[in-house]
């Protein structure tokens, strides 16, 4: 049986040796193709800007990140909250340049909120993200609206759009359930398969609607075009901004990657 107090005495080291780990939570209103190619090569373009990166999945259904991947090896991190596993088994790591782990394998059930299941688990969740130097969560809400992981609740909330009415319907939707959920507070928003012309269009008017029916402010965190290298890449099993590094979609994931690098910065000063 795996010493959770031992890795929670690691975890606490870390943090205390080192800055906090950025932690950002993404919600999608796009395709789980889209979704999963967004995840994959920004977590590359972090890795090549010289992060230690960690992609967590979790969600609940099939569509996560770990599943798209294969990732399905090693334990989860739902068994580390329960004393079952050590925290070296979760995290495994992906030939993109970073390290990807799950919240729950299979049929595993996740303890109800409130329960000491749940505080477990956010220990958990936090010792995990101390050994990352940024950590990009897959994450879906509940039929209750909330995530899964308490603790994602008091992280950046990133929703990914992309530029179709159903999509920002979706998106909206997104962010209203998680407003009711938590109380106003501020979102970012990541436009794909867009131009920039057509996802300034997109953020303006999401904002617009946000900030006059919601009071939430959304911040733009950007935009990727499409690119049918994306789909080659994937293809490939490699991230575009390795297998096609002048693709317009890599200048756009090297574009964001740059913005979470000096966001992480800013945090660490």
């Amino acid at each position: 049986m795996a010493s959770f107090d031992f890795d929670q005495a690691e975890g606490l080291r870390r943090m205390l040796a080192g800055p906090k780990p950025r932690v950002f939570t993404f919600l999608s209103a796009a395709s789980p193709d889209e979704k999963g190619a967004m995840l994959v090569n920004l977590g590359a373009s972090l890795a090549q800007a010289g992060r230690d990166v960690l992609l967590l999945d979790a969600c609940v259904g099939a569509d996560g990140i770990a599943s798209r991947l294969k990732a399905v090896r090693g334990s989860s991190l739902l068994q580390a909250s329960q004393h079952d596993r050590a925290f070296d088994e979760l995290m495994q790591p992906m030939p993109q340049g970073f390290s990807v782990a799950a919240l729950k394998r299979g049929a595993q059930k996740l303890p109800e909120s409130g329960t000491e299941g749940a505080r477990r688990l956010d220990d958990a969740f936090g010792v995990l993200t101390a050994r990352a130097d940024i950590v990009v969560v897959d994450a879906e809400l509940d039929g209750n609206d909330a995530f899964a992981i308490p603790a994602l609740a008091e992280t950046e909330i990133v929703v990914q759009v992309s530029n179709s009415p159903a999509s920002i319907k979706a998106a909206y939707t997104l962010i209203k359930r998680v407003n009711g959920q938590l109380g106003r507070r501020p979102f970012s928003l990541l436009v794909t398969g867009a131009s920039d012309k057509e996802a300034q269009l997109v953020y303006q008017n999401m904002a617009q609607a946000a900030n006059r029916y919601l009071a939430v402010k959304l911040n733009s965190m950007g935009s990727v075009p499409p690119d049918e290298h994306l789909k080659k890449a994937m293809h490939l099993g490699r991230a575009v901004v390795d297998a096609f590094p002048l693709a317009g979609a890599s200048v756009a994931f090297r574009r964001l990657a740059g913005k979470f690098v000096l966001s992480d910065a800013a945090a660490a000063r």
